[in-house]
């Protein structure tokens, strides 16, 4: 049985939001019950932009995210602000090519991936939340790589399925820092 819920946080503009809904699309596809629950400033690009996803086999009763298994940051005050919000025992994740943080809690798992220099490599900035999906999927099997890859078929615009494979290779490359 799976109950789970996760944070995804930066700045707008980083691509926070379609990462979320890629994550629960993908969800919806190993037939979860989920909600997306997108939360962000009136400025968009450059404001603070943050989504909730719960994947659970159960009906969701709320898609308020106050206590997370997983926080993704892609900034220094997401990660200020989120670190509280994860249960004892789960995991913050950061792109530490954007910023350096030390979380000031011993009872979550921390991963320090340097998701922005993984998509610098791939050749495009917005597999950078793509690579921490898949460092989260792997660390905690929310979702499953090949129904990840299905949903972005589903969920993309068939002139975008050209990126897919550099969406996919982002995935792997950050299943890796969660081993």
């Amino acid at each position: 049985m799976i109950d789970f819920s996760v944070i995804l946080a930066g700045f707008g503009g980083q691509g926070i939001l379609s990462a979320g809904k890629m994550l629960a699309e993908a969800a919806l596809y190993d037939d979860h019950e989920v909600s997306w629950f997108p939360s962000y400033g009136p400025e968009m690009r450059g404001g603070t932009a943050n989504c909730g996803v719960v994947i659970s086999d159960e009906p969701i009763g709320s898609p308020v995210v106050n206590d997370a298994d997983v926080v993704m940051c892609l900034n220094l005050p997401s990660a200020e602000k989120f670190e509280s919000s994860i249960k004892p025992g789960g995991i913050l994740v950061i792109d530490s090519s954007l910023f350096d943080y030390e979380p000031t809690r011993s009872d979550i798992k921390f991963i320090k991936m340097p998701a922005s220099d993984i998509a610098t490599e791939l050749g495009n900035m917005a597999f950078a939340t793509i690579s921490m999906i898949g460092c989260l999927a792997t660390a905690t099997g929310c979702i499953k790589r090949d129904t990840f890859e299905s949903a972005l078929y589903e969920i993309l615009p068939e002139r975008r399925h050209k990126f897919i494979p550099g969406n996919m290779a982002a995935f792997d490359k950050g299943a890796e820092y969660a081993k």
